[in-house]
């Protein structure tokens, strides 16, 4: 593959992403991490790279028959953004459980959207289906040398940008991105460590690699939609077991932790797959390294997002749920609020119910949600209530 060229055809069409160094994910890690944020890129990921590429080189033929693909999304805004700049028709075909910014985009960029399927494997048997009737040219997301050489330009970027990166992490769907990157990377610094990072509901790398063939998983489940793919590429498979170092798996837990420290800690937001480098960061054995995780989209549903930030500020004990059982006298709750002010916590929510069934009968139970700074806070407030006599659950 000639990832040079892949760059000459690309340099006029992307948005420069340059590394971001986390102090946060470098002191969780024990590395230094600088992030490589391609959810910054034009169409929101990287999946421009491997679309464009593979488009500009078809023949005028092929181009005069349209173009095709199936997509969760980030693949299918590649393609149909890649089609409108180069004046060819293009048909994506998405799941039904595709996040609807990702179809709304699509369709903005003047592709024809056909929704079949709940995961990326059905959307694919569609898409071939037109693609006989049809005749159209289909343009697969990840099991094809021209998408693999676009992809890999990344590697390119990063190794022009901090040329001592020991380490590049990247997630894993059907396996497009990290065979373009770990053979363009190794092409240049052959000693790099490349690693592969899938969410566990939908590791079909991982399955491969254990049976050394690849498989179909029976199912993808996964909040990691971008990811969830229930067998990688043959290609793909060939290049992970040459250039691949490891490949790990991270669960939706962890992915609510890693979302909820982007946003926070860099004002940064990226779709759940592209997050699955920085969940992964905590797992690695290298210490004192240069590692560069690549996130690689951010096209989120704002429903989606808000529930990410609940879900990893619980995860992280930065909110607090419990229940405490009180006098039914007149000023108790007004000591209880005044144990949290007094710990620092603040109130989200807070409920007395009178008529619950408890050991004492003129007791009665308060449940009350706090935000917390984390474990030690929750501890400390813990510990105050008990020292007023208070027991918690």
């Amino acid at each position: 593959m000639n990832f040079n060229q892949a760059r000459e055809h690309l340099k006029n069409v992307l948005l420069p992403t340059h590394l971001i160094y986390s102090p946060i994910f470098s002191e969780e890690s024990g590395n230094q991490i600088y992030i490589k944020p391609e959810n910054l890129q034009k169409t929101g990921a990287f999946k421009i790279r491997g679309a464009y590429n593979k488009i500009l080189k078809l023949t005028d033929d092929e181009k005069k028959r349209g173009v095709i693909a199936s997509s969760a999304g980030n693949h299918a805004q590649g393609v149909a953004y890649a089609a409108r700049e180069l004046g060819i028709k293009a048909v994506i075909v998405m799941p039904t459980t595709t996040p609807l910014i990702k179809v709304e985009s699509t369709k903005k960029y003047g592709a024809e959207v056909v929704l079949h399927g709940d995961v990326y494997d059905d959307a694919y048997q569609k898409a071939k289906e037109l693609e006989a009737q049809e005749g159209y040219v289909f343009v697969h997301p990840f099991n094809d040398q021209d998408v693999l050489e676009g992809q890999g330009t990344i590697a390119l970027d990063i190794l022009d940008e901090l040329p001592q990166t020991d380490v590049i992490v990247v997630p894993i769907g059907g396996g497009g991105l990290i065979s373009g990157i770990a053979c363009a990377a190794k092409q240049i610094k052959p000693s790099i460590k490349i690693v592969g990072v899938e969410p566990s509901g939908a590791a079909s790398a991982t399955e491969a690699l254990k049976k050394n063939k690849v498989i179909t998983l029976p199912e993808a489940n996964t909040i990691a939609d971008g990811t969830a793919v229930k067998r990688i590429g043959e290609l793909n498979f060939d290049y992970i077991k040459q250039y691949v170092d490891e490949v790990v798996t991270v669960d939706d837990y962890e992915l609510t932790e890693a979302f909820l420290l982007l946003a926070e800690k860099h004002k940064l937001i990226a779709e759940n797959s592209g997050i699955l480098p920085l969940a992964a960061l905590k797992k690695l054995e290298d210490k004192g390294k240069n590692i560069v995780p690549v996130v690689s989209g951010g096209n989120m549903d704002v429903l989606m997002i808000s529930s990410m930030i609940n879900k990893g500020l619980i995860s992280r004990n930065r909110i607090f749920n419990f229940s405490v059982n009180i006098p039914d006298r007149p000023g108790e709750l007004a000591k209880i609020t005044h144990i949290i002010a007094q710990a620092g916590a603040n109130i989200v929510k807070l409920a007395h119910n009178q008529f619950k069934n408890l050991s004492r009968f003129r007791d009665k139970e308060v449940q009350i949600t706090v935000e917390t700074n984390g474990s030690a806070h929750i501890q400390k407030l813990i510990e105050l209530f008990e020292e007023k006599g208070y027991k918690i659950s």
